[in-house]
């Protein structure tokens, strides 16, 4: 969700398919890609991992967002951690 008061993990949510989705909030307006760049870099930092190896693979200019995350670092147990935690 772009133009929030404060950038955050905020919720799960379900997109228009079903798939369930982490909802983050991010301070950015969503204008010239500045709220998708947000959003990367806010995931680089929470998940440790370089802002380089994320990608937006769908959803670009949508609220939903598929991203790929290519790294040798294991994600997996944080990812799960990160889905236990949110609400």
């Amino acid at each position: 969700m772009p133009n929030s008061s404060l950038t955050k993990v905020s919720g799960r949510a379900q997109t228009p398919e079903g798939e369930d989705c982490i909802k983050i909030n991010v301070t950015a307006i969503p204008e010239k890609g500045k709220a998708n760049k947000a959003l990367l870099m806010f995931l680089a930092k929470l998940l440790s991992v370089a802002k380089t190896n994320f990608e937006i693979t769908s959803g670009e200019t949508d609220r939903y967002k598929k991203i790929e995350i290519s790294t040798n670092a294991d994600l997996d147990e944080k990812l799960e951690k990160l889905w236990e935690n949110v609400k």
